[in-house]
């Protein structure tokens, strides 16, 4: 059984469909650890209220939400997950992760899982991919242990630099980076 930490971050339009993604990996035998970052755990959006997504994160899995720096700082001291994915991974994220900066439960998750030489997978959904986050991106994708699902332009008419994540494509990377593996190609 692959233990898996979930974390998921702000990229509200596209949480249902990471939620969907975990249900299927569920379902698939994966021992699924939810964190969550504070800003999707106290905003009620069009997209959905924050008690109701918590509650059905924690019956989805059946284990409560690391929400906060302590709780996950422990991540990498007790090695609780062979990989880790931020699905969906906001820009703000990824900048985060590039600059080491450790403030929310997501980066400091991340950090303190990857300190372990284990792998990370990154779902990026952000407008400013092909802007200022692409060198971001790039950064991510030359350090090691950092996997990127394959992404694409989501509208490319009305929202020229914004990529998401192909999410129908999470579990075939997550098994790919357990193998130190790129998934390819990254850009569909």
């Amino acid at each position: 059984m692959i233990k898996l930490g979930y974390a998921i971050c702000g990229s509200f339009c596209t949480i249902s469909e990471s939620i969907k993604e975990m249900g299927k990996l569920i379902t698939k035998g994966y021992d699924i650890f939810p964190i969550v970052s504070p800003i999707v755990l106290s905003s009620n959006t069009r997209f959905g209220n924050a008690d109701d997504l918590k509650n059905k994160i924690e019956n989805l899995t059946g284990k409560k939400i690391l929400t906060g720096i302590v709780d996950t700082e422990p991540v990498g001291p007790k090695k609780m997950f062979d990989v880790l994915t931020v699905c969906p991974c906001t820009s703000n994220t990824m900048a985060k992760l590039c600059y080491g900066i450790t403030d929310t439960s997501v980066t400091m998750a991340v950090k303190s899982h990857i300190r372990n030489d284990r792998p990370v997978v990154i779902a990026l959904a952000t407008n400013d991919a092909l802007g200022a986050t692409a060198k971001n991106i790039g950064h991510l994708l030359n350090r090691k242990n950092y996997y990127f699902v394959p992404f694409a332009q989501d509208d490319p008419e009305n929202k020229k630099r914004s990529m998401i994540a192909d999410f129908s494509l999470l579990e075939p990377t997550i098994i790919s980076a357990l193998n130190g593996h790129q998934i390819s190609p990254i850009i569909k």
